[in-house]
């Protein structure tokens, strides 16, 4: 494991394997840690990243407020998230690349391929988050987490956050909660900020990230006009909507459609799909 200090935060990253570039923005929500490549979900079935390793540089890192990242008190944004994600690659002199992104992590490269259009080679969207469920979700997700700071102060959510416990499954904790546990000196700050100022970053940060009911990121006339290459894998549950897979479908250009039931998309499919697709469009 390898640390950098991107756009002045701690980024732990690693890159496996050898060939062209490919970032990989990783699933897990509020929790998206490289680790989830082969621990999360569905992930942990399909071997993404010794697959792909075998044909590309796989860059995957923990993004900032999750994992061994470190992160700030701010409004979060999927755009600060893909600036964190571009500025690694510029680290590793690596750009441009290809990018699959996981869940949450295809609204990190929608984001990426606006900001820096010409530069993102292709989109692997895998499975996409979105939906209505999911946005009542988050917003549900930020009230107890600001409920809970309100009636007990931000001192008490760094010492919950000590048990370990993730934003996903306990909102009480908020999106800060890796970083009140791996950084003394942020988990001080934190305690100590003024909780007025604290709930308009919270809030915000949830009116930022979960202002749609389809896929955040990017407007779906910027979507119209990404010149990038796409392949998308739809997902089918209250996190991953299908209709969210199908709203990417509609907007970007030059998108290839994976038509198959989450049930049937096992791991010789997602490998031979995502393997064909990025030898077509080319390294």
């Amino acid at each position: 494991m390898a640390v950098a200090e991107i756009d002045g935060i701690r980024t732990s990253y690693q890159v496996v394997g050898s060939g062209p570039p490919l970032l990989m923005l990783s699933p897990g929500g509020f929790n998206a840690n490289m680790a989830n490549w082969s621990s999360f979900g569905r992930y942990r079935d399909l071997h993404m990243v010794e697959h792909l390793s075998t044909r590309f540089s796989c860059v995957v890192f923990d993004r900032r407020e999750s994992g061994d990242s470190g992160g700030r008190l701010e409004v979060l944004t999927w755009d600060a998230f893909a600036t964190q994600a571009w500025g690694l690659l510029e680290h590793l002199g690596l750009g441009p690349a290809h990018v699959l992104g996981g869940c949450a992590g295809c609204s990190v490269a929608v984001a990426l391929a606006r900001q820096h259009p010409g530069s993102v080679r292709s989109l692997i969207l895998f499975s996409p988050a979105g939906g209505p469920r999911y946005r009542l979700a988050q917003h549900a997700r930020f009230g107890g987490h600001l409920a809970f700071v309100e009636e007990h102060g931000p001192g008490a959510v760094v010492e919950l956050a000590a048990a370990g416990a993730s934003f996903s499954a306990d909102p009480r904790v908020g999106p800060w909660a890796p970083v009140l546990r791996s950084d003394p000196g942020f988990a001080a700050r934190y305690s100590e900020v003024d909780a007025a100022l604290h709930a308009r970053i919270v809030a915000g940060t949830a009116r930022a990230m979960f202002d749609r009911d389809t896929v955040p990121g990017a407007e779906p006339e910027q979507l119209m006009t990404m010149p990038v290459p796409a392949l998308i894998f739809p997902g089918r549950d209250d996190s991953h909507a299908t209709s969210a897979a199908r709203y990417l479908e509609e907007c970007l250009p030059g998108q290839e459609f994976v038509d198959v039931a989450v049930e049937d998309q096992d791991e010789a499919l997602v490998r031979d799909r995502m393997l064909r697709f990025l030898a077509g469009v080319g390294s």
